[in-house]
């Protein structure tokens, strides 16, 4: 039988912007936000009227939804970025502009993580943090088949390679592992 789990039992996003160290007029982005910019908002607040958040998505959809909430709420700080981060400089965000990146949840879904991965750190200023978070190995009764989910290890020692040094690593929930790199 499959519980139901809603997303704020999986992530506690309070935690995973604190453990990033994310303060106003800080300018990021949440790469593959989603319909619901579950991390896009809680950004735009930590950021505050001063800051800025890119929600970037590829689904056409889900950005309407997050502009929607955004417009709604009188929340001007979220920019809105559609872009398949699996392409290298399709983002329309300026390259080294960025104080962090959140890939959340989002490397599992793609077969092309290093370009994802590219993608990101070509957006971040030198000392900019990524924060990525993804399925860890426990069972759960949703996420990914076990075959998707991303190895910590292998990400930990491929991002490394590509100039970035991890900073933190943490628990971000029953089912989902934490990394803080930076960029070198």
């Amino acid at each position: 039988m499959t519980k139901n789990v809603n997303k704020q039992q999986l992530l506690d996003s309070k935690l995973i912007i604190d453990k990033a160290g994310i303060s106003s007029k800080m300018k990021v982005a949440d790469l593959g936000c989603g319909a619901s910019g579950f991390f896009a908002f809680p950004l735009a607040q930590a950021v505050g009227k001063e800051g800025l958040v890119y929600a970037v998505d590829i689904k056409k959809a889900a950005l309407e939804n997050v502009s929607r909430r955004a417009r709604i709420n009188n929340i001007r700080q979220v920019k809105i970025v559609w872009s398949d981060l699996e392409i290298f400089n399709a983002a329309k965000i300026e390259t080294e502009s960025l104080d962090a990146v959140f890939l959340i949840n989002i490397l599992y879904q793609s077969a092309k993580r290093v370009e994802m991965v590219r993608e990101a750190t070509r957006m971040l200023k030198r000392n900019g943090k990524m924060i990525i978070v993804e399925w860890n190995d426990a069972d759960c009764p949703v996420g990914p088949p076990a075959d998707n989910k991303v190895k910590e290890q292998l990400l930990k020692s491929g991002i490394k390679k590509m100039g970035m040094r991890l900073e933190d690593e943490f628990s971000a929930g029953n089912f989902h592992y934490g990394l803080i790199f930076i960029k070198q």
